[in-house]
């Protein structure tokens, strides 16, 4: 009987300690379905695979709410591999905290049927704008401990990440309140000419699969942004490409109206308001004439921003510029429990 009674009031004072501390960064596996996605002519799955590190002392305190910077990767990509090959996201969670700027940070899958959608919205992609903005950030608000409020939450991402950072930001105000774009892709038009019209017409499915980066690249870009559901081929896109040999005009202005150069005016209030907008590319990184461009129209309509021009190429320095710039940015830009 008093062994029962020592039990049992051994139990009762486990039960009552605090949780113990976390003291690192913590990796976690999500699942998050996206009603946005669901229904696409790609099958692209709706649930999407999503990382979530929690920082140091997130068990510790259960009352304690964190500011949350979400990261989208790039083409050809996932959170897998970019966790493997460019950025210790663990890493770079302890070295905030460390720094007294403890933050969630969440990663979600923006892959596809052909290794991007490019964060954009469309009947053969999915709406994977609508996922980032809504879905996950609704999802992620529900399930862990954020302060969810858009003066706590940030928006990064590299290379097509960086492009939907863009994107997602200009189309979708009162959700994040401060950018930060890093190497991005795409930020002004690409015409769609005769000859790669006719190249990936004659493309086969399988041939198509074993397409190089850049190749598949242009093509997955023109199955996001010129979509077409009533195509007999495998694709669901449409060229363009006429009897004649032309292009139909109106598939390079699809493509066009995807693109944050063409559509920064009207979206221009979406980053004048902004608490904070940075981005940053290597010199060496053959995506440089595109942010040129950019910022040459930010500068033009009068948008404050935050630009470095660092030593490097597209990817070999990213780790780095992520634990030293990115989060460093949202830790002084994104508003804490005490602020």
């Amino acid at each position: 009987m008093l062994g029962k009674i020592a039990f049992t009031l051994g139990l009762a004072a486990a039960l009552a300690m605090p949780a113990a501390a976390q003291e690192t960064a913590r990796l976690t596996i999500e699942s998050v379905h996206s009603p946005a996605i669901e229904g696409n002519l790609e099958n692209n799955t709706a649930e999407r695979e999503v990382y979530v590190i929690t920082p140091p002392g997130y068990d510790e305190d259960p009352d304690a709410q964190y500011p949350v910077v979400y990261f989208l990767h790039g083409y050809w990509g996932s959170p897998e591999r970019y966790a493997e090959h460019h950025i210790d996201f663990t890493g770079a969670v302890d070295e905030a905290a460390a720094a007294g700027h403890p933050m969630i940070l969440v990663v979600p899958n923006g892959d596809s049927k052909w290794k991007g959608a490019f964060y954009s919205s469309g009947p053969t992609v999915g709406d994977y704008e609508g996922f980032i903005a809504h879905d996950l950030v609704s999802w992620i608000d529900a399930n862990y401990r954020t302060i969810a409020d858009p003066q706590s939450r940030g928006l990064s991402g590299h290379s097509m990440g960086g492009y939907g950072t863009a994107r997602v930001a200009m189309k979708n105000p009162g959700i994040f309140s401060s950018i930060y774009m890093m190497s991005a892709c795409c930020l002004d038009p690409q015409a769609m000419t005769p000859q790669m019209a006719q190249q990936i017409e004659q493309m086969s499915q399988d041939e198509v699969e074993n397409a190089e980066f850049f190749q598949l690249a242009a093509i997955s870009t023109l199955v996001a942004w010129s979509p077409d559901p009533a195509d007999e081929g495998f694709l669901k896109a449409d060229t363009g490409l006429r009897e004649d040999g032309t292009i139909d005009p109106l598939v390079n202005q699809r493509v066009a109206a995807n693109a944050p150069v063409v559509i920064l005016p009207q979206y221009l209030r979406s980053l004048t308001t902004l608490d904070g907008f940075a981005m940053d590319i290597g010199d060496k990184d053959f995506l440089l004439e595109g942010n040129r461009i950019w910022r040459e129209e930010l500068d033009r309509f009068g948008v404050d921003y935050e630009f470095e021009l660092y030593d490097g190429d597209h990817t070999n320095r990213v780790d780095e510029r992520f634990s030293g710039h990115v989060l460093p940015f949202f830790a002084e830009h994104l508003e804490g429990p005490s602020e």
